[in-house]
């Protein structure tokens, strides 16, 4: 019963987090419809809230008890989660050009794009398990698991939707690439063609 008023208690936090990834959704509307004023704006809003909500539940939820050894593992998969994060959606596509511009988005086919169609999502799931390890806590778990469908949810409606709209090729690329569950064959296309911009798998 405690359990279900703390929750209740903190679901607009979670609710705030689908909010988030709902901006996203929009963002991708703006682009196609190419308004650059409110473009960046947009994606900085969906991010920040997306933080906001995760630390607000990290600072306010009740943790579970765990034994100390599991810290270095959760420092260090958060570490290596945010680093790939950051990769996939700022480095190995053009920065300016997806978020700050209309001039028109170069389809990335290779390095993390050859493994997944959507390398975000499977690192974004990671970011949250290792916050789960570092602050365990069964709001946290909620949250993660509702976050990660909307997520699936939100790249799904892009992969089918919104991105063959924007890349004339992207019909190719998602015939060759897995959407979100690497195979021996895109990870050793990712590995082939990683840190290595345009290349085609």
């Amino acid at each position: 019963m405690q359990f279900v008023k703390i929750a209740l208690g903190l679901m607009k936090y979670i609710l705030l987090g689908v909010f988030a990834f709902g901006l996203v959704l929009l963002f991708d509307w703006i682009n196609l419809r190419r308004l650059s004023v409110i473009k960046l704006l947009t994606w900085v809003t969906a991010l920040a809230l997306l933080v906001y909500a995760i630390i607000k539940l990290i600072l306010e939820t009740p943790r579970l008890n765990l034994s100390a050894f599991t810290t270095p593992l959760g420092l260090f998969l958060l570490t290596i989660s945010v680093c790939l994060l950051v990769y996939s959606l700022f480095i190995e596509i053009p920065f300016v050009t997806t978020f700050a511009t209309t001039a028109t988005n170069k389809l990335v086919t290779s390095g993390t794009y050859a493994l997944v169609r959507h390398p975000g999502v499977l690192w974004l799931a990671l970011v949250f398990i290792s916050l789960l390890i570092l602050f365990p806590s069964g709001i946290l778990l909620l949250a993660a698991i509702v976050w990660s469908g909307a997520d699936v949810l939100l790249v799904f409606i892009q992969d089918r939707f919104l991105f063959p709209k924007m890349f004339p090729d992207y019909f190719e690329y998602r015939r060759q690439t897995p959407f979100l569950l690497p195979t021996r064959a895109s990870f050793k296309a990712c590995l082939r063609t990683l840190g290595r911009k345009g290349v085609s798998i």
